[in-house]
């Protein structure tokens, strides 16, 4: 649905002003996290995976908030941080999302010490607020690989958009988490479909 003008205006109002005030102030950024999915029990699979780290652009692999302000300019929110860089919190909450449904035998991140039946690889190509657009945007591309072959058993990209109450970090924090969450579950979901 198409937002009324007047409302994209004062959103990237809103916006640019929060970004000013990042550039002034000293105050430590307001920390937000992310959250496992809920998914629910699935039939166990007799398989080991690991989650690899995603690979993240630049821009993306840190704790900042990115927000895209035009078709080629992005900027931070101001204020506002992840509790961690951003591959690192997505790769643990899709490790937990994964013992919430239950569906393998064991799942961990890669390098725990544990020999995995498969790998899943993901490369995060969007998490970011859409000024204009007053929307989350959650883009993730995974693969499946065989660890005994090094083959690719599947790959596939998914997207999830939510719109975003406003621009201030609390309300960016809720819609990406809320655009994961689903990215997760549909990450789950297609790993079960596949080994």
């Amino acid at each position: 649905m198409a937002m009324p003008r007047a409302r994209a205006l004062r959103m990237g109002l809103a916006l640019s002003a929060a970004l000013l005030a990042a550039a002034c102030g000293g105050s430590a950024p307001e920390t937000f996290d992310l959250s496992a999915a809920a998914v629910p029990a699935a039939h166990k699979l007799r398989a080991q995976i690991a989650i690899r780290e995603p690979l993240a652009s630049q821009d993306l692999d840190s704790q900042r908030i990115l927000v895209r302000t035009g078709p080629e300019a992005v900027a931070y929110l101001a204020g506002a941080q992840w509790s961690d860089r951003l591959p690192a919190l997505v790769q643990t909450r899709l490790v937990q999302t994964f013992q919430n449904a239950q569906l393998v035998q064991s799942v961990a991140r890669a390098g725990s010490g544990f020999t995995p039946d498969y790998s899943l690889e993901l490369d995060i190509r969007a998490f970011e607020l859409d000024a204009k657009g007053a929307q989350a945007d959650v883009d993730i591309a995974a693969k499946i690989v065989d660890d005994r072959g090094g083959r690719i058993v599947a790959a596939r990209i998914f997207k999830m958009q939510v719109p975003a109450g406003g621009t201030d970090g609390a309300q960016a924090s809720v819609a990406l988490n809320a655009a994961l969450s689903t990215v997760m579950a549909q990450i789950v979901a297609f790993t079960a479909a596949q080994i």
